[in-house]
């Protein structure tokens, strides 16, 4: 019998006003809708640029994970928005504090991101049953 999909969701990261769940499991993979740059207590953006909205996004993209039993060290792919390429390299320095090895595959594209925030960070996760 094949796995049935699972919503994950937490108060630890951000609920989104969009008809979207935080994550789905399914089977030994979750995917976790695109998180930004948004403070899970006061539900708004967070000061200081590009470097702490990339922070914060992982943030929330943790915490998702950890409601399912997993963490960041789980990340198997990542996917990537900037509202401007010319961020990428704070970017991409705020980015890596949150991996280790082995690194997730990852894409990154500059596209038109809603309410002037600067990055969106969507994920997909390995986690195995136990």
């Amino acid at each position: 019998m094949a796995d049935s999909p699972l919503a994950i969701s937490t108060d630890r990261a951000p609920k989104s006003s969009s008809p979207i769940s935080q994550g789905i499991r399914i089977g030994q993979l979750v995917f976790v809708s695109g998180q930004v740059g948004v403070d899970p207590e006061s539900l708004k953006k967070v000061p200081g640029g590009i470097e702490s909205e990339t922070e914060q996004a992982l943030k929330n993209i943790g915490a998702v994970l950890e409601q399912t039993g997993g963490s960041m060290a789980n990340v198997v792919k990542t996917t990537c928005f900037l509202a401007d390429n010319g961020d990428f390299p704070r970017f991409n320095e705020a980015y890596a504090k949150f991996f280790g090895g082995p690194l997730p595959a990852r894409s990154t594209v500059q596209v038109g991101l809603t309410s002037g925030y600067l990055v969106e960070v969507e994920a997909i996760a390995y986690i195995p049953n136990r």
